[in-house]
C-alpha cells in the first residue's frame, strides 16, 4: 500500500474539515480525489504529505507513517500543492537545481533536464520563473514535485491555468507516471479525471461519500457529473 489514510481528522475550531477518512492507494492506481469547494480535500493532501498535522487518525506513504517520521515520507511523496509557491525570480533551472539540492540528487544536471523534457518545459526554460505564464508555471510545479523519481504523486489541481492543449500534455505525462508510481488527483474539471483515473474517491462536508472505480459510479449510463451532483448538491 503506497498511500494508508485511516480515521484521519482535522477541526478549525468547531468545524470538522477532515472527519475520519480512511482509504487505501495502492502502487500503479491514479485515484480521483473529488469533492466541492471547502469539502476537505486540500486539507486532506496536506496531513498525507506532513504539511498538516492531523487532529485524529494517521496516513502513511510507502508504510512510513507521516507524523513519526516526516522527513522519511516526503522522499517518498511528489507534491504539487494548489497555491503552487515558487520562488519568481528565480530562472527555471536554477529554481529545479535549488529543488534538487534539497533532495539531494547526485546527478542534479541530468534530473533537470529530465523533468524539463517531461513536463514540457523547454521553451520556457531560461526565463525567471517571474515570467512564465499560469500554464508553464503550473508545469514549473510539476517538474519540481517529479524531479526526485517519487514513488507516490498527490497532485492539487495540477492542470488548472492550463490551456486545452498543455491539459492534453499533462495529462499524458501523469497518465506515463502512473504506470509505476501512485497518484492521488484532485481537480475539479471532472473530464480530466474520467481521462485519466481508474478509481474516484469523493468527499463532502470533510466525509467520504464514495470510494469507487469509474465504471461501477457510472453504471446505468450515468455520468461523472450527475454523480458527484447527487453526493455533493445537499
Amino acid at each position: 500500500m503506497s498511500i494508508e489514510v485511516s480515521g484521519l481528522g482535522k477541526n478549525y475550531g468547531t468545524q470538522k474539515a477532515v472527519d475520519q477518512l480512511s482509504f487505501v492507494l495502492n502502487k500503479g492506481e491514479i485515484v480521483g480525489f473529488l469533492g466541492p469547494n471547502g469539502a476537505g480535500k486540500s486539507t486532506t493532501m496536506k496531513m498525507i504529505t506532513g504539511y498538516l498535522s492531523p487532529d485524529a487518525g494517521l496516513a502513511k506513504v510507502c508504510g512510513i507513517d507521516v507524523s513519526l517520521d516526516p522527513i522519511a515520507a516526503k522522499r517518498k511523496i511528489g507534491y504539487l500543492p494548489e497555491a503552487n509557491p515558487l520562488y519568481h525570480e528565480m530562472y527555471v533551472r536554477e529554481y529545479l537545481d535549488f529543488i534538487a539540492g534539497v533532495h539531494g540528487i547526485a546527478d542534479k544536471k541530468k534530473a533537470i533536464e529530465s523533468v524539463i523534457q517531461l513536463s514540457g518545459l523547454s521553451p520556457e526554460s531560461t526565463k525567471k520563473i517571474g515570467q512564465l505564464s499560469k500554464g508553464y508555471k503550473q508545469r514549473v510545479g510539476l517538474a519540481a514535485a517529479l524531479i526526485h523519481d517519487p514513488e507516490v504523486l498527490v497532485l492539487d489541481e495540477p492542470t488548472s491555468g492550463l490551456d486545452p492543449n498543455q491539459i492534453v500534455e499533462i495529462r499524458n505525462v501523469i497518465k506515463a507516471q502512473g504506470s509505476n508510481k501512485t497518484v492521488l488527483f484532485s481537480s475539479h474539471i471532472l473530464q480530466e479525471v474520467t481521462a485519466i483515473c481508474d478509481r474516484v474517491i469523493i468527499i463532502h462536508k470533510g466525509k467520504m461519500v464514495a470510494n469507487d472505480t469509474l465504471a461501477n459510479l457510472q453504471s446505468g449510463g450515468q455520468s461523472l457529473e450527475n454523480v458527484f451532483r447527487s453526493l455533493t448538491n445537499q
